[in-house]
């Protein structure tokens, strides 16, 4: 059924029907069960909807129309695909700015920043565990790294990250439960279960940075220290890297109580005609998973908000510095760092 919290509606189970009449937003699960949200006198910021549940074309329109935030995910919790108003693409300015940026020397300022930031993530999540800080000097060798082509400025600070995470990443590792534990960080295609659960994790970190940057008329294609490539929404995952270390955390926090029994093999194709078995977290370890990474976002840190508040939540966090970054590119501020949160 349903779960409804302050702004948002979550169809996660088989059956349900979400639709539109007289205003309300209609959910009906499988057992004929009703829920109403009438749509003015509660604001709905996000609707999650996953496969087996079906939606009105009548609330679809309206979510478009009220800009209010649809994600479709399939039944495990990745997202594939989510509902974006027209009117979207109708602040030109903006993204005629970050164009600009590849070409006025913007661009290696946030490159360095960028890597700067997720350095200093990183970092708080090894003082917090107690575990061996980056090497001072390669911080500042990223600091005092000098412009010359786009390409060549990218590798050198994609090099220094590189060796960051690598030495990161060898040593979280260790603080999950030993009988998990990869070899290494996989990204693409992982076949071992804790870096399938790093990777759903990153895709819904992801989603909320789109979804920001969407708000903020910016081009989530358009990148800077992830090279332009196709199918690659580079500046979603430039901004990702700023906020990894809190998803990292989380997950080394949600990890310690799980054994091998958690998860379950899957035969899947791999290359080409090869198959291959890939392990994941069963379904209801799945379940828990994603919804305790929504709560994940609903937490507070302590970052001043732009005009009033010394804290916010995650999510909003992750909308601000967008917004920032946008007057940025508009040269409405003189300068963009982003805020490192404290996990």
């Amino acid at each position: 059924m349903v779960k409804a919290k302050a702004q948002k509606l979550v169809l996660d189970g088989y059956g349900s029907y979400l639709g539109m009449e007289k205003g309300r937003f209609t959910i009906k699960d499988k057992h004929g069960k009703v829920e109403q949200y009438p749509l003015f006198e509660k604001e709905i910021g996000e609707v999650i909807l996953k496969s087996g549940n079906a939606v009105s074309t009548g609330a679809l329109a309206s979510f478009g129309f009220w800009n209010i935030d649809v994600l479709v995910c399939t039944q495990r919790g990745r997202p594939v695909a989510m509902l974006k108003s027209l009117d979207d693409d109708s602040h030109v300015k903006t993204r005629v700015a970050q164009y600009e940026a590849l070409h006025n020397g913007k661009a290696f300022q946030i490159m360095k920043h960028l890597v700067l930031g997720r350095m200093e993530g990183q970092n708080q999540i090894l003082a917090k565990h107690g575990l061996d800080l980056h090497d001072p000097a390669l911080k500042q060798i990223a600091e005092n790294a000098q412009p010359n082509s786009m390409k060549g400025f990218r590798q050198r600070l994609t090099g220094i990250e590189g060796k960051c995470s690598q030495n990161y990443f060898r040593q979280i590792f260790k603080l999950f439960p030993k009988e998990l534990r990869p070899q290494g960080r996989k990204k693409f295609q992982a076949y071992d279960g804790l870096n399938n659960i790093f990777n759903l994790a990153y895709e819904m970190l992801s989603w909320r940075v789109y979804r920001a940057l969407i708000k903020a008329k910016l081009e989530p294609f358009l990148g800077f220290l992830h090279a332009t490539k196709f199918e690659r929404p580079s500046l979603t995952c430039d901004f990702v890297e700023l906020y990894r270390f809190l998803v990292e955390d989380f997950l080394i926090q949600q990890s310690r109580e799980y054994c091998m029994r958690d998860f379950t093999f899957k035969t899947e194709r791999v290359q080409g005609k090869r198959m291959a078995k890939r392990q994941y977290l069963n379904n209801t370890k799945t379940h828990e998973l994603m919804n305790n990474l929504n709560q994940l976002f609903e937490e507070k840190v302590e970052v001043p908000r732009i005009y009033l508040g010394e804290t916010q939540k995650i999510e909003t966090l992750i909308n601000e510095e967008t917004l920032l970054f946008a007057r940025y590119l508009r040269d409405e501020i003189k300068s963009w760092k982003p805020r490192i949160a404290m996990p």
